[in-house]
Formats: structure tokens, sequence, C-alpha cells
């Protein structure tokens, strides 16, 4: 039985939800590129079920940041999915933070030890500096899911070389999430 993971492209294309900007990129466009990838990894495994929150470059969910948010969980929660992972890209005011990092809700559960090896993937696929995994029990696509949710800042949109290699290369991205899933579920 394939084990289903909701893949949400984090942020809409235009306000409400959009993302953050840097190096003429917007975090929208990267991460909805990357889940497109990282979906089509994952389903032609055949032991993952892959769907997205984004399945257009144009599709907007909800019509407030809230609105934007519940849609996405609602959807995981209804299938229901076994697994939330949710893309994003980080920013800073300083230029030079760089690397890969997972927020989760709890250190409990199998929502940590999945968010270690995704981003050991993502390290050992990118070269980025892995920032390790950091607990985000306000966030409310980690509280609202029913199954265990992972948020991934992929890089710093805001840090030249990250942002380079986030929009260049968005295929090293979703193969280092699709190999830390593969470590971590044993296939």
């Amino acid at each position: 039985m394939s084990i289903r993971v909701y893949i949400d492209q984090g942020h809409n294309p235009v306000n409400p939800n959009a993302g953050a900007e840097g190096n003429g990129l917007r975090e929208q466009d990267i991460v909805f590129e990357i889940g497109l990838r990282l979906a089509a990894l994952l389903n032609e495994s055949g032991n993952y079920e892959a769907r997205l929150s984004r399945p257009t470059a144009d599709t907007q969910l909800g019509t407030s940041t809230q609105t934007s948010l519940s849609a996405r969980v609602n959807a995981a929660n209804a299938w229901p999915a076994d697994y939330f992972i949710s893309l994003h890209c980080n920013a800073s005011v300083n230029a030079e933070a760089n690397g890969t990092e997972a927020l989760v809700y709890s250190a409990s559960g199998r929502a940590y030890p999945l968010a270690e090896d995704i981003l050991d993937g993502i390290a050992d696929a990118t070269g980025l500096r892995n920032r390790g995994v950091k607990l985000r029990p306000g966030l409310y696509v980690l509280r609202k899911t029913s199954m265990p949710a992972v948020l991934l800042e992929l890089g710093f949109i805001s840090n030249p070389n990250d942002a380079a290699l986030l929009s260049q290369n968005p295929q090293l991205f979703a193969r280092g999430i699709f190999n830390g899933m593969n470590d971590y579920f044993g296939f």
C-alpha cells in the first residue's frame, strides 16, 4: 500500500499569503516547481501517492492568509494523507544567512525523525548546510494537520548562492527530499 504524501507548496501566486522575495525570485514560484518535481518522483516510485496543494502555478488557495492555510490543512486531513510536507524558502535581512532547515510541531512522534532524514537528503543532494530541525508548535500547518507534518525551509531566497541553487536546480531539492524520505521509510 502506498504512503500518501500531501505536498504543500507554500504560499499563493499573489496575495493573500504570497511568499518572500529575494534576488529577483519569488518563493511561491520556486516551491511550486520543486513540489511538482517531488510529486513526480514520489508517484513514479510506486511507494508513494502524492497530491499537491497547488497543482497549477496560478492555483490560489483562500481569500486571506487564514483561509489559505485552512484550505491546505483541510485538503490534507480530508484525503486523508499519511504525511504532510510543506515547502518554503527562508529569508533574512542578513544576506549571508544560508542553509536548509525543518520545522516540526514537537520532538516526539514521527515528524521529527522524518525531518532529520529529509534534511540529510537535501544537504547531500545540494551541498547546503544542514541547519537542523526546530520546534515550532505555533505554526498552523504543523498543529492543525491530523498526520505528521514537516515544514521545510529549503534554502534562503535572500542569500545569492542559495537563491541561485533553488531557482536553477529545483530537481536537486526534489531529489534530496525524495532520498531523505526513502531513507526514513527504508525504501
